[in-house]
């Protein structure tokens, strides 16, 4: 019954309501040709009474943006009471197309209806109620009855085509605000969904640096710990292995919280030619990597292939660092159109660190493939961890 609308909006309609009373109360007076009412002889009362309809028809047309329905209730008042003093159409009467435009605009669903059918209804009664005011000697016989009906026709068609134009009008402005809302909510949505994925590609990111790096410090921190006594040299070497990895985990950690807090775009992201220092690091936790590359590359991947190729072999590996029992097999196979990558390791009879399946390492990966439209499959295969991916490859032209 009631909508909220902003203070200003209520003022304006209040003060333009008042403003059009101002205006087509005179301008009815004035083009009255000296007799208000039909019925009611001219004097104080007639001059009450058709002030009283104009007040009531622009006071449902001040409320009729906070409250269509009561609006289009009061119109009817108006109106009625304007034909009971057999008052003809004045100025004032524009307020009712103001009245029609509102419930059509800003009403609900069934008052929307209604302000349709009292367009084409009230068309009709004032196209008969204009006939008989304008037919002095009412209907005497076939003739004049002929004449009532025909003026009635012609008039009831042009007053139905004058309020359906402001209902429809106001039907138009309802899907404007309709369009506009939804074009709103679509981009609230994508901003949303631009920012769930931000967030999940750094979490991605900071999880393929941040594991990787403390899994590599925490096996030569071990290896440190136990070499300290017998070869001091050995632990030296751990020690200066930790430093370079925390270092430039440091490093890749700082240009991701640069990323998510100033908004800025990707930086730098390893590629191919990263690989050796990946191994490297793997070696140096002491897991040795068997690389295999059959066949080669035919040429320059793109450089989203090679990303997913180095986080897939980043994650696979720090879990056979973590999880794994011994050295770990790498096969790359880039074929024209794909790449195949296959990466195996021992696991021992019982998980040194809980279920492998259930980390967020896997969900990074299978992201990754999936991102570049991609497969990936990840499970234990007798007393081994498997993970194979494969990543489409555009073909490179010669």
């Amino acid at each position: 019954m009631i909508r909220t609308i902003p203070r200003l909006w209520l003022v304006l309609d209040i003060a333009g309501s008042a403003l059009g009373l101002l205006v087509t109360l005179p301008v009815s007076f004035a083009f009255a040709a000296g007799t208000l009412s039909r019925w009611i002889p001219d004097g104080p009362l007639s001059l009450g009474l058709a002030l009283l309809v104009a007040v009531i028809v622009w006071g449902a047309a001040a409320i009729s943006r906070l409250a269509p329905a009561p609006a289009l209730i009061v119109a009817w008042i108006g109106a009625l009471l304007q034909m009971a003093c057999g008052f003809s159409p004045g100025a004032y009467d524009l307020a009712i197309l103001v009245v029609l435009f509102a419930t059509s605009a800003w009403g609900s669903l069934r008052v929307l209806w209604l302000g349709g059918a009292s367009a084409l209804g009230g068309g009709v009664i004032a196209g008969f109620y204009l006939s008989l005011m304008n037919e002095p000697t009412l209907i005497q016989d076939a003739a004049t009855g002929l004449r009532v009906a025909v003026v009635a026709g012609l008039i009831g068609a042009v007053s139905v085509l004058t309020l359906v134009m402001a209902w429809v009008a106001g039907l138009l402005w309802r899907l404007v605000l309709h369009g506009r809302r939804t074009r709103e909510a679509q981009v609230r949505a994508e901003a949303v969904a631009t920012a769930e994925q931000e967030r999940v590609r750094i979490a991605r990111d900071m999880h393929d640096v941040v594991a990787h790096s403390l899994a590599v410090v925490i096996a030569q921190s071990d290896g440190a710990r136990y070499a300290a006594a017998a070869d001091p040299a050995q632990a030296v070497s751990a020690l200066t292995t930790i430093g370079q990895t925390a270092r430039a985990a440091l490093s890749d950690v700082r240009l991701l919280l640069a990323q998510l807090r100033h908004r800025e775009g990707e930086g730098p992201q390893p590629t191919l030619a990263d690989l050796e220092a990946l191994y490297a690091q793997v070696r140096a936790a002491g897991v040795e990597p068997r690389v295999t590359v059959d066949p080669m590359p035919p040429g320059e991947p793109p450089a989203s292939i090679q990303l997913a190729v180095y986080r897939i072999l980043q994650e696979a590996l720090t879990n056979a660092i973590r999880h794994g029992d011994g050295d770990v097999d790498v096969r790359l196979s880039w074929h024209h159109d794909r790449v195949d990558l296959v990466v195996r390791n021992t696991v021992p009879p019982t998980p040194r660190h809980g279920s492998l399946e259930q980390g967020h390492g896997l969900i990074g990966m299978r992201e990754r493939a999936q991102l570049v439209g991609g497969s990936f499959a990840a499970g234990h295969a007798d007393d081994a961890f498997l993970v194979r991916a494969t990543l489409p490859v555009v073909p490179v032209t010669a």
